[in-house]
């Protein structure tokens, strides 16, 4: 009898987790950074050969400290990436520093300290910019800290400019306009040699006419 209670006192699998944990699934408790991190070796080799294959193809990267996020706002800001063509991933920067070995990305070794957001454009050169800069604004713990482009190691506040690059669709705007112009003016010539040439046969023909 004594073991059938102790058997029914059991608490159900759900409450044996403690309730700081289930508080950290909550939307406005603050993301668990080292739960995220949480890798054992072959999950590790696994990130780094995907993180690996990403910057090999990545336009830009923007690494951003985010101690202090909350659940809902990294959800949002995940939704947002996949929807903008940003690689989002958090990871421990020893991985990371692995995993941009042989890019063009691999100048931000020696800058990746602290916690970090990584977020890799991977179809426009602004895209990281872009996203970083949208959720910093209702999230001041969200911060850019390193940024590079092209090989280049930028200082943080860069991510301005990186977000200031037009979209695919605003830069081929762009180019049709800088190729039209070139064209117009080159029409407008041939318009004006056409003009001065018509110009000057109508008082040939005229003197044709008159001596006929």
């Amino acid at each position: 009898m004594g073991h059938h209670r102790n058997a029914r006192a059991l608490p159900a699998p759900t409450d044996l987790a403690p309730l700081e944990d289930r508080k950290r699934q909550e939307p406005g408790a603050e993301f668990n950074w080292r739960s995220a991190m949480a890798l054992n070796l072959s999950q590790k080799q696994e990130v780094v050969a995907e993180l690996a294959d990403v910057a090999s193809k990545a336009h830009s990267l923007v690494a951003a400290e985010y101690a202090g996020t909350t659940v809902a706002q990294m959800t949002a800001m995940r939704k947002k990436a996949r929807e903008s063509g940003v690689y989002l991933k958090v990871v421990k920067n020893t991985l990371a520093s692995r995993a941009v070995v042989g890019t063009e990305f691999e100048v931000v070794k020696d800058a990746l300290t602290g916690p970090l957001l990584y977020a890799f454009s991977t179809e426009e050169p602004g895209a990281a910019g872009r996203l970083i800069k949208e959720f910093a604004k209702g999230n001041d713990k969200l911060k850019a800290k390193v940024v590079s482009v092209e090989g280049k190691l930028l200082p943080a506040a860069h991510v301005e400019v990186l977000a200031s690059l037009p979209t695919r669709e605003q830069a081929l705007a762009m180019l049709a306009r800088v190729l039209a112009e070139p064209a117009a003016m080159f029409a407008r010539a041939v318009k004006a040699v056409a003009d001065k040439q018509g110009g000057g046969e109508a008082p040939a023909e005229a003197a044709a006419d008159a001596t006929a």
